[in-house]
């Protein structure tokens, strides 16, 4: 079955048959009218089926599914005895979205008693196995960790009757398809099953069939496509100029927080450095940050502490930042769909948004795939005091430059290796004295 997903009148929530302790929590955030993906969602998820959800970021997914779990394990709970189990397990792919979720477990659940917790790696289990130890309703988990505190004993599924993955085509790019199948193996046979994804390949829709039984398809839109709404501008420019350009860029006032995407790990960190030494406050976040630095990053531009977030696509998936006007794509990425989930980032439920775009010679070609991909040109910012003037290179020139740039990589890491062995010396040296 699937639903049609025009909508012929807005609803409200107090419409969608939600009770009064959820109903309370969600005007205390202003919240009056559902988006698309929850007032088809909430309903079926309200009435027991299962649910196979296409939706791209931004459209309000985890209210869609979080509100009516909290309404069943409510109802459920009422004048039942105090022990608490795990009933509700979602899965998500990244840290970030993880600690986002369980936020809106709990901003939702605020006057419902339900206890929820979120468990992922990177950090110390014992605050976690605290936790559970302690009983909760729901848990939110990326798959490794869950996984891990499995095999220790410390988690059991058997007691699950609500289950969601969420996002979880980008579950497959981070290889996480063995892992779910572990996971879904471990969960009891009678349940409620959810499943989210922003696209549908053939390897996605083969899991949702061995997860989801006879599931309601729900497939929404934003308003409007993301590249409508999003102003989006484009400078060419050359591989050594890319760095002043930015700082040019960042001389406008009206550019007061952006995130900033890099490709590489790297890159993120050099970025950081070069800001800095423009007095431009500025974090990364990135895959070898701890958990609690990349955390610490995002509180801190959420609270306007730092003007500029850079990240890799895999960190920054999940990020969610209200009114958030501005992007950088700083490397344009080779793989078109990314530039569509990076500039989604901005312009959410209806609000402003702007993506910057610098491109050097050697990415034109990604450029031009982009606009084949969002059917549209991107305007090309022709007061540039930093055009391209170079020539992509030839496959030769480009062989060679690898090369160097791999030479330069392997110096920069001998020379980091060496500095953390001479400061463990000095430590050492310390403590003897």
């Amino acid at each position: 079955m699937k639903l049609n997903e025009e909508t012929k009148k807005a609803e409200r929530f107090e419409n969608l048959g939600l009770i009064q302790p959820l109903l309370k929590a969600i005007k205390e955030k202003n919240y009056t009218e559902p988006t698309q993906i929850q007032s088809k969602s909430i309903p079926l998820v309200l009435s027991g089926q299962d649910v196979l959800g296409c939706a791209q970021t931004g459209t309000g997914k985890t209210a869609a599914f979080a509100i009516p779990i909290l309404q069943h394990l409510y109802q459920e709970r009422h004048g039942k005895s105090n022990s608490r189990k795990i009933r509700s397990l979602i899965i998500t792919p990244t840290r970030e979205l993880a600690i986002q979720i369980a936020e809106s477990f709990t901003l939702y659940g605020k006057y419902t008693k339900i206890r929820n917790t979120v468990i992922f790696g990177g950090v110390k289990q014992r605050a976690q196995t605290d936790a559970l130890r302690r009983g909760v309703d729901i848990l939110v988990a990326t798959p490794g960790r869950l996984l891990d505190l499995m095999d220790q004993g410390y988690i059991r599924l058997n007691d699950v009757e609500y289950f969601v993955l969420d996002e979880a085509d980008r579950m497959l790019d981070m290889g996480f398809i063995h892992d779910i199948r572990k996971i879904i193996a471990k969960l009891p046979v009678k349940r409620q099953s959810l499943f989210f994804s922003a696209t549908m390949p053939r390897k996605i829709v083969d899991l949702s069939h061995k997860i989801l039984r006879n599931p309601t398809k729900v497939e929404v839109s934003p308003e409007a496509p993301t590249v409508e709404i999003i102003q989006q501008n484009l400078y060419y420019t050359n591989r050594a100029s890319k760095k002043d350009l930015l700082f040019h860029i960042l001389r406008d006032s009206k550019i007061e927080h952006v995130l900033l995407f890099s490709r590489t790990k790297h890159g993120c960190d050099r970025i950081v450095r070069n800001l800095k030494s423009q007095k431009i406050k500025a974090a990364a976040i990135h895959g070898d940050k701890t958990q609690n630095n990349r955390q610490k990053a995002l509180e801190q531009f959420k609270a306007g502490e730092i003007r500029v977030l850079v990240a890799t696509d895999i960190a920054a998936r999940g990020i969610d930042i209200n009114k958030l006007k501005y992007v950088i794509n700083y490397d344009i990425p080779n793989i078109s769909e990314t530039y569509v989930h990076r500039i989604g980032r901005t312009g959410r439920a209806g609000e402003e948004g702007s993506a910057i775009s610098i491109c050097e010679p050697e990415e034109n070609g990604y450029i031009r795939d982009i606009e084949k991909l969002i059917k549209r040109k991107i305007t090309v910012v022709e007061n540039n005091p930093f055009p391209q003037t170079d020539k992509p290179m030839t496959a030769s020139e480009k062989k060679e430059w690898e090369k160097e740039k791999q030479k330069r990589k392997n110096k920069f890491f001998a020379a980091k290796k060496e500095r953390e062995a001479k400061r463990k010396v000095f430590k050492a040296s310390r403590k003897r004295y």
